[in-house]
């Protein structure tokens, strides 16, 4: 076959299908029958067979290319490619599941369709329906299944009908829509790239016209900038930070800021390797950039414009496919590998795991919560440390990530949409001339002297529950004990810093804000700041927990029923809510989101205050002989 021209348009596919399903005899065929082979490579490896007394498969073939694009000696290492008349594929090689997840997840790859195999003869298997998942999860939405090996049905129409019906409604179930069902026997070429004689049946495409027909996706230089530092270069005067820009559009003279860190700086110059000059980089391309200001940066963090941050937290929800060997459990620490960043992290809460060739829900007994090998969990996954990222539905590039056990990839999945706390454009308007200004006396030696370290005991429940009770006499007895307690009380602060704020939803969420930055300042000067506010919203609590030091925000849940705080009602405040006098009073006419893990929960309807302090201080390990709090 003759070659044909090298079109310039090019899209990116995964092909999976189950073991013996006929991937290689397929993409054997395939490369064969567009043109797209090495001169000479099929008659070298039909000779080779002859040689040996054997028959040639197809699947000799993928294996030579696979070798030798391994070996960098015909084929591009970063890609095995084929052709058509319309455009240039590229084959996203991935043997097995943890390849092709951490290709997909990493940024070495990202493919935008997907042919599925399944063997007419043996039919739909558990991993056939796992890799659709897969596909789904991963946001693969352009797929066409391929039924092969139909010549060992006698190129039965029933058969392909039949098999076609039952994936078809295992697609449809997680929210799939096939582009295309297609009957091939790939060791024969059968509706490969032309119309097969053995299946007179079939009206529809072939594989080729099936491919043509996928759209290429465009650049996401339309979205807000992500551009993800890979590493950082010195030369002479110059530190350059390198990286792909994933998203949006960075020009010279852009204000950055980097996550997590929250850093600024102004774009100087774009840099390029063996590339003319640009004042310009967009999706898509790798590129260097030098900056005004030498602030310190370092790889893991993503730059964006100050206008449109990514999320920045210790906690986000997320649909995760499970491969390693051992289950994910609770209460161990994993790798998180999200973008450029590497952070520790462990399963926060497992809200559902799925069986993801059933899509049964799986019933544990309580103290065996975790995921198993093939299982699909909607879970929360906290972090060490802060990591920026986005919800994968808004942007793909930061919305997937990895979980690493051990030294394996083990996991992977997409961020999933929720009511993040995000930095707003006007919280990022400060002036060029305003710097944090360092002490000279460090937080060891505030530790030292005070005899304990900078902590945010954070308590939080509906009115009445008994927050400023407990608050007062923890900060009482913390006093006696010899530490440095402060309580930062809600209609305290509300009588000064926040006067100026009511109490909408975009109020309360400011009001917290400003405490929590308050309170970080409290335990950096070393003093345990105890907080006493409703704080109804989980986002809002997270957010001050990613201000503080890992470790140093104590959240702590005083919950009491409804019923009984309405019954103690201190300050009249619900029976004035519930006369309609008060509105967006929580727990009334306002939400209260109760904490899903805290550090300690206590059930004040059953436990007196003093009994609640001992618990406080049970957890903090503060006991009158001691003179130090550890945690």
């Amino acid at each position: 076959m003759n070659k044909i021209s090298i079109p310039t348009e090019q899209l990116k596919i995964v092909i999976v299908g189950h073991v013996d399903h006929g991937k290689s005899t397929f993409v054997g065929r395939l490369f064969h029958d567009t043109g797209s082979l090495p001169e000479g490579k099929l008659e070298q490896l039909q000779r080779i067979a002859e040689r040996r007394g054997v028959p040639f498969e197809w699947a000799n073939l993928m294996d030579a290319l696979q070798s030798e694009r391994d070996q960098n000696i015909t084929i591009d290492t970063a890609q095995i490619w084929f052709q058509t008349q319309k455009r240039q594929y590229v084959i996203i090689d991935a043997p097995g599941h943890k390849e092709f997840l951490k290709n997909m997840v990493t940024g070495a790859a990202n493919a935008e369709a997907a042919l599925l195999l399944i063997d007419a003869n043996e039919g739909v298997q558990e991993q056939s329906r796992r890799h659709g998942y897969l596909l789904n999860l991963l946001g693969i939405r352009q797929i066409a299944v391929l039924v092969n090996k139909m010549d060992l049905q006698n190129y039965s129409q029933e058969r392909f009908n039949e098999l076609e019906r039952e994936y078809r409604k295992f697609l449809q179930s997680i929210g799939v829509e096939p582009k295309q069902f297609v009957p091939i026997a790939a060791k024969h070429g059968d509706n490969i790239a032309a119309k097969s004689a053995n299946m007179p049946w079939w009206n529809g495409p072939t594989v080729l016209e099936v491919l043509d027909g996928f759209k290429v996706s465009d650049l996401p230089s339309d979205q807000p900038l992500r551009f993800p530092i890979q590493d950082v270069y010195r030369f002479d005067e110059r530190r350059i930070l390198a990286g792909r820009v994933e998203a949006g559009t960075l020009k010279v003279g852009d204000r950055i800021l980097f996550s997590p860190g929250n850093k600024a700086s102004t774009v100087k110059t774009i840099e390029r390797w063996n590339a003319p000059s640009r004042d310009v980089a967009s999706a898509g391309e790798s590129v260097g950039v030098t900056l005004t200001e030498q602030i310190f940066v370092e790889r893991g963090s993503i730059a964006s414009l100050e206008t449109e941050a990514p999320y920045e937290l210790t906690r986000f929800k997320a649909r995760l496919f499970w491969l390693g060997r051992s289950p994910f459990r609770k209460g161990k620490l994993y790798k998180l590998k999200l973008a450029t960043q590497e952070v520790d992290c462990e399963i926060d809460s497992i809200d559902r795991v799925i069986d993801s060739s059933t899509l049964e829900t799986v019933s544990r007994r309580e103290k065996e919560i975790f995921v198993g090998r093939n299982e699909v969990a909607e879970l929360t996954i906290k972090t060490r440390r802060p990591v920026a990222f986005d919800a994968h539905s808004e942007i793909v590039s930061t919305g997937r990530f990895v979980v690493v056990d051990g030294f394996e990839v083990a996991g992977g999945g997409i961020v999933a949409l929720d009511s993040y706390p995000k930095r707003t454009p006007d919280s990022l308007q400060k002036s060029d001339n305003i710097f944090w200004s360092q002490g000279k006396v460090t937080n060891v030696q505030r530790e030292r002297r005070n005899g304990h370290p900078g902590l945010v005991v954070w308590l939080t429940g509906l009115s009445g529950s008994g927050k400023s009770s407990i608050a007062t006499e923890l900060e009482r007895e913390l006093f006696n004990l010899g530490k440095q307690a402060y309580v930062l009380d809600g209609d305290n602060i509300r009588h000064g810093l926040c006067s100026d704020l009511a109490f909408a939803p975009q109020d309360r969420r400011e009001n917290i804000r400003r405490v929590g930055e308050v309170a970080k300042l409290f335990a950096d000067a070393g003093l345990i700041c105890i907080t006493a506010f409703i704080s109804p919203y989980r986002a809002d609590r997270e957010l001050v927990r990613s201000m503080v030091l890992d470790g140093r925000f104590i959240e702590i849940f005083v919950d009491a029923p409804l019923a009984i705080c309405e019954q103690r009602d201190p300050k009249g405040l619900y029976a004035k809510a519930r006369a309609n006098e008060i509105k967006e009073f929580t727990g009334i006419s306002a939400p209260y989101e109760a904490p899903e893990n805290p550090e300690l929960h206590l059930h004040t309807e059953q436990t007196s205050v003093s009994e609640a302090v001992a618990q406080i201080l049970d957890y903090l390990h503060v006991h009158a002989e001691e003179t130090e709090i550890s945690i």
